[in-house]
């Protein structure tokens, strides 16, 4: 089993960083600072979210059905690790085609019976507040 780099101190929680590299074949030793990247950041279950969004190729409505949780709960987990990488969070916003374009999903679940009025007025409702913070 493959260790993880640690990011922060086992004592105090400071940010650790990396400052010996060393190659498995040839020995070399390259002493200098580096910096996790921005996915070195994230907690463990951030990080395994990161890897299901990419084996789902981003695909949040493919993700609501194997994890059972809602576009809405997914997105804002989403947007919730936008931040832990240290990224600005409008730069995770919807754009106003991708709000338009989960209306007509909510609408066309509505039309399918798959949701229900009380529902799919929530869904329209917070894509009203989505589209207002774009």
């Amino acid at each position: 089993m493959a260790r993880t780099m640690l990011t922060r101190c086992p004592n105090c929680g400071g940010r650790l960083e990396a400052t010996r590299l060393e190659c498995r074949d040839c020995e070399t030793v390259i002493l200098a600072r580096y910096e996790p990247c921005a996915l070195g950041n994230l907690s463990p279950e951030s990080l395994r979210f990161v890897e299901l969004f990419v084996r789902r190729r981003g695909n949040l409505k493919e993700m609501e059905r194997e994890l059972g949780e809602s576009y809405w709960t997914l997105r804002t987990r989403l947007s919730e690790v936008i931040q832990e990488m240290g990224f600005d969070e409008a730069e995770g916003a919807p754009t106003p085609e991708e709000v338009a374009a989960r209306r007509r999903e909510v609408l066309d679940q509505l039309e399918a019976g798959e949701i229900g009025a009380k529902e799919a007025a929530t869904l329209l409702s917070s894509l009203a507040s989505e589209r207002d913070r774009s």
